[in-house]
């Protein structure tokens, strides 16, 4: 009986020594979890871990670029005929691919005949590497990039490849590479988004959303859209009757409410990341409009992006948009050419010289004015530009007398250039005709890898805790390409 009598606490003897022997041991158990990193990982999981999930952070290298700039080319531009030269194509052209390849052709559409390149190839810059009359203009500022000729994939569909080139992964729910920037390193202003998304007036990629969502993130750190026309950001200024101080009491009131429902309702990280949202909302309203109103520039800029005329005014103006929001301390933008399907992208299967003819036009020269501005202006050694798609194309017809090449996921190419990047230089190569990667092939998760090194982090140790395990961009594989670092 006298081990059932009460303590002041409410317990009895025994209930106060098991708990008291097991709290010494959860003690002892709770600093071997956090020498481990168990709940620093989980801290980052909820609700963002800190206050304001996007304060500008310390990157975990010794240093790193400031901000990215991702040139998406949806579609798939064809490496044979941009910037990776085979002249064995002219050798080889009319004759058919060996046998034991052709059957790895995707899609089941036909195999045509081997097809050298629809434009010439030219050296440009001092390097001399060649690039074809497709970007004439890019050609010039061939020393500045580090073309990769080696890449590949593990998909042939436009959707899943894209979702892997944004995301690491072929399926949909995975954080996209712009938000694990914002997740490792915040942003430098917080006025305006970390993450920006502008895509093509004739619609984004198709498999949408997912390719800049923040997946099992909290939406903070999703990307945000600009509109590709017009004017980027609709409705930053409230009505005329609404005072600026009204606005920011009615926050307030928000806030206080929003804090009660979290406080009764604690792990919800999607509420915290929708109050957010409201704040940068307001705190847009006093930045963002000057920060996309690229009439401050002077014409001589304007011209030199291609602002104002045809082809180039809307990726001109994304270029310039982009170069502006970058020196305003935002993170990661990223720029889509192409949108919706097939022709109106980089998806050249009926005829490459018109499909890329097209959309060459419409960037080569915003291209190169971005890279010469951020040049000029002191800021290419700290922004990572990328350029690529999701895949390349096939160094073959689509059957007899067709001018449009198929998908290969087997060899493409993409190129980087500032941000610690070597220049004037080419990296791994494909076959003989540009089939797929066969010297230092790089795959899509090196690729990542190497973007996040260029940024400051460590793609093994930038981990996100979900469902029991620590998450990364790169999961199991992936390689930093350090030839390719200054």
């Amino acid at each position: 009986m006298s081990d059932e009598r009460l303590f002041p606490c409410g317990q009895t003897r025994r209930e106060f020594v098991w708990e008291m022997g097991a709290g010494f041991a959860g003690l002892a158990l709770g600093s071997l979890l956090a020498g481990d990193g168990f709940f620093a990982s989980r801290a980052n999981a909820a609700e963002g871990g800190i206050a304001n999930p996007l304060a500008s952070k310390p990157p975990q290298l010794a240093k790193g670029a400031k901000a990215c700039i991702f040139l998406m080319m949806n579609g798939a531009p064809s490496q044979v005929d941009t910037f990776d030269y085979k002249p064995e194509l002219e050798k080889y052209a009319g004759k058919t691919l060996p046998e034991n390849k052709t059957y790895i052709n995707s899609g089941g559409r036909k195999v045509g005949y081997l097809t050298p390149a629809w434009r010439p190839f030219r050296p440009g810059g001092e390097s001399g590497l060649l690039v074809s009359d497709y970007f004439p203009e890019v050609r010039n500022h061939v020393d500045k990039l580090c073309v990769i000729n080696s890449c590949h994939t593990d998909s042939h569909a436009h959707g899943s490849a894209l979702i892997a080139m944004n995301t690491g992964k072929t399926f949909i729910g995975r954080p996209s590479l712009g938000s694990w920037c914002t997740y490792g390193l915040g942003t430098e202003n917080q006025s305006l988004p970390g993450y920006v998304v502008m895509l093509d007036k004739r619609g984004g990629p198709i498999s949408g959303e997912p390719n800049w969502s923040s997946g099992f993130m909290p939406s903070t750190f999703a990307g945000t859209l600009f509109r590709p026309v017009g004017d980027p950001i609709l409705d930053l200024r409230g009505p005329a009757h609404i005072t600026p101080a009204a606005q920011r009491a009615q926050l307030d009131l928000l806030a206080q409410l929003n804090d009660q429902h979290k406080a009764e309702r604690p792990g919800g990280h999607e509420l915290a990341a929708r109050i957010e949202s409201y704040e940068l909302a307001y705190r847009m309203q006093s930045e963002a409009p000057e920060a996309v109103d690229i009439s401050q520039e002077a014409s001589e800029t304007l011209s030199q992006y291609g602002v104002g005329k045809q082809p180039t005014d809307e990726f001109g103006r994304n270029c310039l948009v982009a170069r502006r929001l970058v020196e305003r301390g935002v993170r990661f933008i990223q720029l889509y050419s192409g949108g919706g399907h097939l022709e109106e992208t980089w998806d050249a299967h009926g005829n490459i010289e018109k499909n890329h003819g097209q959309h060459g036009s419409e960037v080569d020269q915003p291209i190169a004015a971005l890279l010469n501005d951020l040049e000029q202006r002191g800021m290419l050694d700290e922004t990572l530009v990328v350029w690529g798609g999701e895949f390349g194309r096939m160094p073959f017809s689509e059957g007899k007398d067709a001018p449009g090449r198929n998908h290969n996921p087997y060899g493409f190419t993409m190129w980087l250039a500032g941000g610690g990047v070597r220049g004037g230089m080419q990296y791994g190569s494909t076959d003989e005709v540009g089939f797929e990667a066969v010297e230092n092939k790089v795959h899509l998760h090196d690729i990542h890898a190497t973007i996040l090194h260029l940024m400051g982090l460590d793609h093994e140790q930038l981990t996100y805790f979900h469902q029991g395990r620590k998450e990364s961009l790169t999961d199991v594989g992936g390689r930093v390409i350090h030839d390719v670092i200054a």
